[in-house]
């Protein structure tokens, strides 16, 4: 199976391109975020034409959003928390059967954080926090199994998921307390797929600032789109590819898709 996830920062803009990403990569499931658009206007016709007719999605005017969409039926997965007790539209899950067994899908938009990294200065900063403490604290109570969680986590825990480790660790997305937060979700059950296949100390990023005019000379880029499997499935891992050149078609969005090809069985 091949399993796409993308920051597409505005569904509707971007229709177009998620076209040509699904005629180019042709995946069986497709996960966004910032989708940006209210479930009453979002456009599953237009989806279902280019190959995509299974979806769940929660979504929201102007802001945040989730989405699964595949070839392949999809069974809404109820009864996940209301994050943080905003009802903001950053988690959906579903899942697929396969001839193996069912897959559950988590497809998650992590909060940015804003710009100061003081949870008692910036409440975005603390709200961050608290949305990966209670992601943390619900998989440790509910163990995940035949599990892949995807999405813009907006951390790049890494040293070699950021530019600069040494001028990054007090920019918001690298800060200690971000790093520290993050491994501990995945250690709930999960493990890190993208740097299974490129270790370090490869530099490896999803995502390149608006602010850079030319963002391929700068290369200031960061890691903050992930893929995680847990260990059961870890032996039908294949490949994961990061689709950089998408960063340079017209009016991209600031993130890049990730490509997961895995063997469910």
């Amino acid at each position: 199976m091949r399993l796409i996830t993308w920051n597409i920062n505005s569904l509707r803009l971007r229709l177009p391109l998620l076209k040509q990403i699904v005629e180019q990569e042709n995946p069986d499931i497709v996960c966004l975020q910032e989708t940006k658009v209210p479930d009453t206007l979002f456009p599953a016709q237009a989806l279902a034409e280019i190959g995509l007719p299974h979806q769940v999605y929660k979504g929201m005017k102007g802001y945040n959003g989730v989405a699964i969409l595949s070839r392949h039926e999809l069974q809404s997965v109820d009864g996940t928390p209301d994050w943080c007790t905003r009802s903001d539209c950053r988690h959906v899950a579903a899942s697929i059967a396969t001839p193996a067994g069912p897959i559950l899908l988590h497809d998650f938009y992590v909060p940015a954080g804003g710009d100061i990294p003081d949870p008692e200065e910036n409440e975005k900063f603390a709200h961050k926090l608290a949305f990966v403490d209670e992601a943390t604290n619900w998989f440790t109570s509910t163990p995940p199994a035949r599990s892949i969680l995807v999405g813009d986590l907006n951390i790049a825990p890494l040293e070699h998921d950021v530019w600069s480790h040494k001028q990054l660790l007090k920019i918001v997305s690298h800060t200690p307390p971000e790093i520290e937060r993050l491994k501990a979700w995945m250690a709930t059950g999960f493990q890190d797929v993208m740097r299974t296949i490129t270790p370090e100390p490869e530099k490896l990023y999803t995502w390149w600032s608006y602010r850079n005019r030319d963002w391929k000379k700068s290369n200031r880029g960061r890691r903050l789109d992930h893929v995680w499997m847990t260990p059961d499935l870890m032996p039908g891992l294949r490949n994961v590819r990061v689709l950089q050149d998408v960063r340079d078609w017209a009016s991209p969005s600031d993130h890049v898709p990730v490509v997961l090809d895995f063997d469910p069985a």
